[in-house]
């Protein structure tokens, strides 16, 4: 069996590695000519480790990556603490894998190395997908130039702009948040004092919320930074502000945020987009998977962790079902929506918990999750636990 993966971000390597390990041959393409430095951090939660471990790969990504201490929130303008979950070994012992932060180069790095060793030459750059054809037995990718490459399978991993989703779904609009968020990443070194706290922090405030984490074994510190903001409805990844228009974003907030603004060399912007879930995520032969289907936005740091997860899905029922994969891609979207779509609408839930402009709101909502982390800790955690403890690797795993 032979499937063509468009796309080579993390979600079309992982599915291709995990296709791989049940005895496919994959054809990978992807449109850049090669695989730069691109994004920043990313949090590698347990749900999604457990699939690295699977696949072989979690000792790699260890070695790269920055294990936080605790999953907590603090107040942007005060600096004043919400909650504190550990992480670490109590998070491996709850969730059964690591809370693992890392460099997205990193990553893509340690799932090029994979499939290098493991499917040499299944990867081709410059190749851009523009479309796919129905043929009596299998499918056809077209690509931009006139080559067609033919497979059992198809797979759209390439993105929030997705030319397979677009030719499946039919063009869409996809709805602005009113929300622009700021990344940069920044040398431990170069902010002295003012080093961000060796967790995964979330700092709320009125209209706007930062979350700094730690990357590289704690070389690196990561800012990510989202506003309100109504003007800007341009989806980009790779569009840069100015330092002066970031600060004036987070004026007068802890000098942890302050500083790693002052001290980054770029600071990329981005408008943030939402889509409703799709009624469907195959045709046929041809499936979607993670920001093609069900962009999520990061008020959850599941983006990657969905993606991850789809690959192993897939794979799984196509393997399952290899003499019918129509029906293998259906039985891989009724496994994983009800899913997905919950971890949207608690992302987009997240967005407005983050940002109580309010007093009263702002008293009602963290009042209660200060209360509970000082009172019941373990009900805290507990309320991570669909997302953390959820392992598509099990027996039975979903």
């Amino acid at each position: 069996m032979k499937a063509v993966i468009a796309g080579g971000g993390i979600g079309g390597l992982t599915t291709a590695l995990a296709l791989i390990a049940r005895g496919w041959q994959v054809e990978l393409v992807e449109q850049a000519p090669e695989f730069s430095e691109v994004g920043a951090g990313l949090q590698l939660s347990p749900n999604a480790m457990k699939v690295m471990r699977a696949l072989g790969l979690e000792a790699a990504i260890e070695e790269r990556a920055f294990r936080p201490e605790a999953l907590e929130m603090r107040l942007g303008e005060s600096g004043r603490p919400v909650f504190s979950i550990p992480a670490g070994p109590a998070a491996e012992r709850r969730w059964g894998a690591p809370y693992l932060h890392v460099h997205r180069q990193d990553l893509l790095e340690v799932l090029l190395a994979a499939m290098n060793a493991r499917a040499p030459g299944s990867i081709r750059l410059s190749a851009r997908l523009i479309g796919y054809r129905h043929m009596p037995r299998g499918v056809q990718a077209l690509l931009e130039g006139g080559e067609r490459l033919e497979g059992d399978l198809l797979v759209g991993a390439d993105g929030i702009h997705s030319a397979v989703r677009e030719q499946m779904i039919g063009p869409d609009r996809p709805d602005f948040t009113g929300n622009l968020a700021w990344r940069a990443v920044v040398p431990i070194e170069a902010l002295g004092s003012a080093a961000p706290p060796p967790t995964a922090c979330v700092w709320a405030g009125r209209g706007r919320h930062a979350v700094t984490y730690r990357l590289r074994g704690g070389e690196l510190a990561n800012f990510v930074g989202v506003t309100e903001n109504s003007r800007w409805p341009e989806e980009s990844w790779t569009r840069q502000g100015t330092r002066e228009e970031a600060l004036a974003d987070f004026k007068d907030w802890v000098p942890e945020v302050v500083r790693l603004i002052e001290a980054a060399q770029s600071h990329y912007r981005w408008a943030l987009f939402d889509r409703k879930p799709l009624h469907r995520w195959s045709e046929g032969p041809v499936a979607l998977i993670g920001d093609a289907c069900h962009p999520t936005l990061p008020f959850l740091a599941q983006g990657a962790a969905l993606a991850i997860e789809d690959a192993w899905v897939l794979a799984r029922e196509c393997n399952r079902l290899e003499a019918d994969i129509p029906a293998a891609l259906l039985a891989y979207y009724r496994t994983r929506i009800a899913r997905a779509s919950r971890m949207q609408a608690g992302a987009r839930a997240n967005m407005k918990r983050f940002h109580r402009r309010f007093a009263p709101m702002r008293l009602a909502t963290y009042g209660p999750m200060w209360l509970g982390g000082q009172a019941a800790p373990g009900f805290m955690r507990s309320r991570l636990d669909w997302i953390y403890g959820h392992d598509v690797t099990a027996a039975g795993g979903k």
